[in-house]
């Protein structure tokens, strides 16, 4: 009862520290970045004796890492990875944590706020109960921007930094996943003739070919990917998010733009998908510029079973079978880089970025106890 109180007031405490992405906010907003939460996990982690070190990744803003060293030399590591940032807030009471049956409501209750309390919370009672593994280094990582262009993973992954498994906090109903979506975002182009309106004739209407690809892509395509299935997570999906084209009634169009929203299976990648999109295109006589709307493409996850750690884990949790879910989160960037990558955490996608976002605080207790049986269960 006592380390289920310390991890909800935890979690309270994590709530009401804003740290909205500042890509949702004006430059210089109050609630912007994730330096409070940093901060507060530095203080909070260097008390219970973790080793600490801030890993500054953008102008004011950096990863927070707090490592629990082994009694004897290191033979493997674990990485727990939460991120620290949210999406905006609807109303500034967000920001101050509610408990009302059961229900701890807040912005960032469930994404990821309570995997940040349940993770490192776990891993300060094992530092504090003097259980270090002999042999396994824990290093918890709170992470910048997953929301946005994942820069925290993306750095912790470019310096070199090496686990043997990875856990990422994302609110999975505490069902480990094995494989996520991946998700690109395609920027289409189409482009016509400028002419006067009374003589269209004269001119090449770039909506009209835009209307017939958007068309081709919800109909024929979408029916394609439909027969790609993969055994966790279905088929994979095509959204057409915006279509702009033309300046007034009466000029024919000469450009119209279109964004694509593509989520992705294991094994597909951009250079794949923007290459049976042109052959698609190609075959009806259809013309369109395709480029990546993201700098950094968001791969799909996979993660063997196999994998002894894995099962491990899966057992300590007391799950037999994986699942998949169609989001993406930093596991798939730190599975690119070499680090076997599962997501786990309390709370339920459902809640995220919602005006009411809670978190049931049972989970945040069963979360903790269930790393807490895994952390015990290495050498």
């Amino acid at each position: 009862m006592l380390i289920s109180t310390k991890i909800e007031k935890l979690a309270r405490e994590l709530i009401a520290l804003p740290s909205v992405n500042p890509a949702f906010l004006p430059q210089n907003h109050s609630e912007a970045g994730e330096a409070r939460v940093a901060d507060f996990l530095a203080a909070t982690a260097a008390q219970a004796g973790l080793d600490v070190e801030l890993q500054e990744v953008l102008p004011g803003r950096s990863n927070l890492l707090a490592r629990l060293t082994p009694k004897g030399a290191v033979r493997q590591r674990i990485l727990l990875a939460p991120h620290m940032d949210t999406v905006g807030a609807f109303s500034p009471e967000q920001f101050d944590p509610r408990l009302r049956q059961g229900r701890l409501y807040g912005r960032g209750a469930c994404d990821t706020k309570g995997s940040i309390a349940s993770m490192l919370g776990a891993l300060m009672t094992l530092g504090r109960d003097h259980q270090r593994p002999s042999a396994t280094e824990i290093v918890f990582a709170g992470l910048i921007d997953e929301e946005h262009a994942q820069a925290g993973s993306r750095a912790l992954a470019a310096s070199g930094f090496k686990a043997d498994l990875a856990i990422v906090g994302e609110p999975t109903r505490l069902r480990v996943v094995t494989a996520h979506k991946g998700s690109l975002w395609l920027h289409l182009e189409t482009h016509g003739k400028a002419a006067h309106g009374s003589c269209p004739h004269l001119g090449r209407n770039a909506v009209h070919e835009m209307a017939r690809i958007v068309d081709l892509l919800l109909t024929e395509y979408a029916e394609q990917l439909q027969q790609r299935r993969h055994p966790l997570l279905g088929c994979a999906t095509i959204s057409v998010g915006s279509i702009k084209g033309g300046s007034q009634p009466n000029i024919v169009p000469a450009l119209c733009e279109a964004s694509l929203d593509r989520r992705t299976l294991p094994g597909e990648t951009l250079q794949s998908v923007r290459g049976e999109m042109a052959a698609l295109f190609r075959r009806h006589q259809l013309r369109a510029v395709i480029s990546d709307q993201k700098d950094c493409p968001c791969a799909a996850l996979e993660t063997s079973l196999d994998l002894p750690l894995v099962r491990q884990f899966m057992q300590a949790a007391g799950q037999e079978k994986p699942v998949g879910v169609n989001y993406f989160c930093d596991a798939s960037v730190l599975a690119q880089a070499g680090i076997p990558s599962l997501v786990f955490g309390p709370g339920d996608i459902a809640q995220a970025h919602t005006s009411d976002e809670w978190i049931d605080v049972k989970s945040l207790a069963a979360s903790t106890d269930r790393l807490l049986r895994f952390f015990q269960s290495l050498p």
